[in-house]
């Protein structure tokens, strides 16, 4: 039998025709008080997904390549175009540009590999995903995004992984939407349980879990979910909601933590390191770990800390 994987399953709310914003989630995660310091120019994200909409205004100055594993466009492997619409707003989300029209994503200056590894119905092979992977290691892409999963645990696709890792890739997956709103429960989705990929939740824009959200003690941490405004098909946009939509915020938020971190440190940090990296770069929001990880991703945590801490140490040696 021929094994299947599909897009993790999400909620379209809204198509909208023309808006120029930032859209809640970018603003709620703090990228825009990054950009000053960096908007993830040199980074290179590989999504893993339904194609691209190559010609959108807000997309097509930031995709750099891409190929064709499914049986659209009948196999053409250099037709890499979105036909469903997903792959095209979890890309708006990470990167869309800043042009003063549409939206912009959180990382608007990162390059976007395209890896189509889901038809127009949102279904894959494993060997598609698991050949998307080697791919994107082929290309040096510095992070790796999906939001796609299944219930079936596969080696070769956390094989897959596994050498992405190893080639200093850093693996960001949706955790997945089977979720009932308990920790008590434990839901899981491949490839977002592996250990080695970054597992990523959802909120709502008023940071509260997602009831869609799978719970389990691989979940790294979460992200806006909800009522997500990004691009589509056609030039447009559109509103959507799930873990799907939570990810891409996360891999912008590294492209945009990798140049910040490799500029302070002078040299390429790893996997790891990078990963450390993120997890300071959370907040807390009360929640059970198996639902929200170390927190919601907030990409000045470290700023304001500083801040903090600089602030106490001077009171300190003026009170002495």
């Amino acid at each position: 039998m021929e094994r299947k994987m599909h897009l993790i399953p999400y909620q379209f709310i809204a198509h909208v025709e023309e808006v120029t914003e930032v859209p809640l989630g970018v603003e709620m995660i703090q990228a825009p008080k990054v950009w000053e310091k960096t908007k993830g120019k040199g980074m290179t994200i590989a999504i893993l997904d339904t194609g691209c909409d190559l010609t959108h205004p807000d997309l097509k100055d930031r995709i750099i390549g891409g190929r064709n594993f499914t049986n659209d466009d009948n196999g053409n492997k250099d037709v890499y175009r979105d036909y469903n619409g997903h792959g095209t707003h979890v890309a708006g989300t990470m990167a869309a540009t800043q042009n003063q029209r549409g939206v912009v994503g959180v990382a608007p200056e990162a390059n976007l590999l395209i890896v189509k590894v889901l038809d127009k119905n949102g279904s894959g092979q494993y060997d598609w995903i698991i050949n998307g992977i080697y791919y994107a290691i082929e290309q040096q892409a510095d992070i790796i995004s999906m939001s796609l999963g299944g219930p079936e645990d596969v080696s070769e696709l956390h094989e897959a992984i596994q050498k992405a890792v190893e080639h200093n890739i850093l693996v960001v997956c949706a955790a997945g939407n089977e979720g009932d709103g308990q920790d008590t429960t434990n839901e899981f989705d491949y490839p977002g349980s592996y250990n080695e990929v970054i597992s990523v939740g959802a909120v709502n824009l008023d940071r509260r879990i997602s009831d869609f959200s799978n719970s389990n003690n691989e979940v790294d941490l979460v992200a806006p979910g909800e009522t997500i405004l990004s691009t589509y098909l056609n030039g447009k946009f559109a509103t959507l909601s799930g873990t799907s939509m939570a990810t891409p915020h996360v891999s912008g938020a590294l492209a945009l933590i990798k140049v910040l971190a490799n500029q302070s440190f002078e040299r390429e940090l790893t996997v790891l390191e990078l990963y450390a990296q993120l997890i300071k770069r959370t907040v807390p929001l009360g929640h059970s770990p198996k639902l929200e990880g170390n927190g919601m991703v907030y990409l000045t945590a470290v700023d304001y800390l500083t801040e903090i801490f600089n602030t106490d140490v001077k009171a300190e040696v003026l009170n002495n």
